[in-house]
């Protein structure tokens, strides 16, 4: 039987991050194969992982990768904003980003499923990086986007990416520019690029709501038509960026901006982390009573 030496303890703790009792188990259970002690690692982590399934991952990081006429924008949700800032977790959300944008598959199923070129897939590399940091790890969304050598792309991550925005400007190279829009866009959250992409039966629904409105404030039948017209003027530039005044010259309205560098707005990806994940309630009274309880 193979000694299980310090060495191959540091080594095997290099290779996958696990603890060092941990380490020392896996050597002595496969014989001091490194190798076979990493798959060995790598199945606990996957156990590991499933135990943690059932948390809620609303926070993480939102990521930008730029590779010339291609980009890629992702999010990959932990628990907690602490293990959002780990180094280690920074790192896998960099590589997820580079293989989603060099492998570029289909959907988010497809991606797991996709391997590195450790010969891990997505699925299992995550569950190794659960094993290694100790909380539930889920890349969630990622959204590929192309351009040629006339266009330019505007990435921004907001507060180290708990927002990011990826903007393409076709007909102009001022990535400077392309980058304000998406600044602007992180900061206000328009939901289209223009008026012609709200779909006509939101308009709808949006005049009927208005129409009620006025008519509830006692407005005459008569003027309600030309109010609501200029209400939803208002409506239109909640959500629609180029209705919007420029968040860095609200004199002037973002189209006039974008038509000022030569291009046009082609179309933006904005990700906020954890919007829509139901997080949990904490009450925080309990969370009190239950440590001075504990103690």
């Amino acid at each position: 039987m193979t000694k299980v030496t310090a060495q191959m303890v540091k080594e095997l703790r290099e290779k996958t991050g696990a603890g060092m009792m941990d380490c020392k188990k896996a050597l002595t259970e496969v014989n001091g194969d490194i190798d076979a002690a990493v798959d060995f690692l790598r199945k606990k982590g996957l156990s590991s992982a499933d135990k943690k399934a059932d948390r809620i991952a609303a926070e993480g990081s939102a990521y930008i990768h730029v590779d010339g006429n291609e980009a890629v924008i992702v999010e990959v949700n932990a628990e907690t904003d602490f293990v959002a800032k780990n180094e280690g977790f920074q790192t896998l959300v960099k590589e997820l980003a580079e293989h989603l944008l060099k492998t570029k598959p289909a959907s988010i199923e497809e991606a797991h499923d996709s391997k590195l070129e450790n010969g891990h897939t997505v699925s299992e590399h995550i569950s190794n990086a659960v094993a290694k940091i100790g909380e539930k790890i889920t890349l969630r969304r990622f959204e590929i986007r192309t351009k040629t050598d006339a266009d330019a792309f505007g990435p921004y991550l907001h507060m180290g990416g708990t927002i990011g925005v990826l903007v393409t400007l076709e007909g102009s190279t001022d990535e400077e520019a392309a980058k304000d829009v998406a600044m602007h866009i992180a900061a206000m959250n328009p939901k289209y690029v223009s008026r012609d992409e709200v779909p006509a039966d939101e308009v709808e629904r949006e005049k009927k709501v208005l129409t009620e409105q006025a008519l509830n404030e006692g407005k005459p039948e008569n003027i309600v038509a030309k109010m609501v017209e200029g209400r939803i003027g208002k409506y239109f530039e909640d959500i629609c960026v180029l209705d919007q005044p420029f968040v860095k010259d609200s004199d002037q309205k973002v189209a006039a901006f974008v038509k000022s560098t030569g291009g046009t707005l082609k179309g933006f990806v904005r990700y906020a982390v954890g919007e829509g994940i139901e997080k949990r309630e904490e009450n925080f009274a309990d969370e009190v009573l239950s440590q001075v309880k504990g103690n």
